[in-house]
């Protein structure tokens, strides 16, 4: 069953029930209503039958045929006179008698002095009369033709008037339910028209207060997931083709080459050592790639826990140090730490490691006596770590390209490189919610500045 439908007869259901809450109380309102006046004026017109019985000695007969050609007369009223010893006194119809007194009755009006009960749908009412001084028991019956007959037609007009209500509030509600879903229908006819191709089309997120228009802001936030997930696999194939090509190209070439003709041993050395050093080259690459993609991933994909940056940092410079043994790198605390969550953060080890290693690597591969230095200082807020050598710097032109992939600078003569650290670095930032700020000046040097909050 459609959302629309449902939300159609919920509704028609909702007013439906409201609606004969409302019709039963009318109804059942009138009709007690209708009851106690009958019962009232039943009493009336006995008294008065009463009265002018024995007052003015009008005989049955003529008391009949005075009512029944009166107007707002009773129909059939049956009256009847006992007096405290039950002695029936009086009887307007004794061919009739639809009370059929009994003794029995008799006591239970002079104890309770007035009741009122029904004989089949005829009303009746019996009640105690004093007059003259003497006590009189008195009982009168009718049938209430009229209060039924409009007590029926009010029933048919209430069941009429709701089929009418109950059918214009299904088309109400169907219009309704049309104009409320409205925007979940343009969504949907805009969200079959996304494909892999078009990932940048996004929803129309209406007024952005109302559930539709969350719904449409979490399926756009989804799709931006979508979109940067899809660009950074195919800007990762991309890269890989790109720059996997000269290398390859190169070893190839090389070996070919090596296979033509006959070499001496040392020629053959020769070009083992350079395929050697491309092979070295594309592993570097390829694990460049892979961090690069990893850093590009989902954050919600990426597990972040409670990590000490001066171990990572530690480490990371232990690895440098395993590679290239004639780097050095030197690590200073400005202040003493007294609580461990002053350089604590949620982070990934791995990704972090990744950066600091990559930092420290250009800091020495950049300076002609390769050293670098890194040094950790922290506020209430965050911890701040200082990246700077004393290299040959990078030209201001070039600053604004940094978190760009395969960007190499005016400097990419001075060393080797592939153009991936300093954006995966940038990166691997972002995801931890920290910022990173340069400064350097050529010949001089350079210092990366990395702020990350505290856990």
């Amino acid at each position: 069953m459609k959302i629309r439908l449902r939300l159609t007869l919920l509704f028609t259901a909702l007013f439906a029930a409201i609606l004969a809450a409302f019709a039963l109380v009318i109804y059942v309102s009138y009709a007690e209503n209708r009851e106690d006046e009958y019962f009232k004026r039943l009493k009336l017109q006995a008294i008065t039958r009463a009265n002018l019985w024995m007052e003015a000695k009008v005989t049955p007969a003529v008391l009949q045929l005075i009512y029944r050609n009166a107007p707002n007369t009773l129909s059939e009223e049956e009256v009847a006179i006992y007096d405290s010893a039950h002695h029936l006194l009086y009887h307007d119809a004794v061919g009739i008698d639809k009370v059929k007194e009994t003794p029995a009755m008799l006591d239970s009006i002079r104890r309770l002095k007035e009741i009122n009960f029904y004989i089949g749908q005829v009303q009746a009412v019996g009640f105690l009369y004093e007059h003259n001084g003497k006590q009189l028991i008195i009982t009168a019956a009718a049938f209430d033709q009229y209060g039924l007959d409009k007590l029926n037609n009010l029933k048919y007009t209430l069941i009429i008037y709701f089929s009418i209500a109950i059918i214009l509030t299904l088309a109400a509600g169907s219009l309704f339910a049309q104009r409320a879903l409205k925007p979940v229908s343009k969504m949907v006819k805009r969200v079959e028209d996304i494909t892999a191709t078009n990932l940048d089309l996004r929803v129309d997120e209406g007024n952005r207060r109302d559930e539709i228009a969350e719904l449409a802001i979490t399926f756009n936030q989804m799709l931006d997931r979508l979109e940067n997930s899809f660009e950074a696999q195919k800007q990762f194939v991309s890269n890989i083709a790109h720059e996997l090509r000269t290398p390859l190209a190169t070893v190839i070439a090389e070996l070919e080459l090596s296979a033509i003709k006959e070499r001496n041993i040392t020629e053959y050395k020769a070009v083992i050592k350079n395929a050697l050093l491309d092979a070295k080259k594309m592993a570097r690459l390829a694990n460049g790639l892979l961090d690069l993609a990893k850093a590009s991933y989902d954050p919600s994909e990426i597990t972040f826990k409670p990590t000490r940056i001066d171990e990572v940092l530690l480490d990371a410079r232990q690895q440098i140090l395993k590679s290239n043994s004639d780097y050095h790198i030197l690590v200073t605390f400005e202040q003493e730490i007294e609580n461990d969550n002053y350089i604590s953060i949620s982070g990934n080890e791995y990704l972090l490691k990744v950066a600091f290693a990559n930092l420290m690597e250009n800091g020495c591969k950049f300076s002609p006596n390769h050293q670098s230095e890194v040094t950790i200082t922290f506020k209430d807020e965050s911890t701040i770590l200082r990246f700077s050598d004393n290299g040959v710097g990078i030209p201001a032109e070039d600053l604004p390209y940094l978190s760009q992939p395969f960007y190499r600078g005016a400097n990419k003569a001075y060393a080797e490189g592939n153009g991936i650290g300093l954006s995966l670095t940038y990166k691997i930032i972002q995801l931890h919610k920290g910022s990173i700020t340069v400064h350097s000046e050529l010949n001089k040097g350079t210092s990366f500045t990395i702020e990350l909050p505290h856990l």
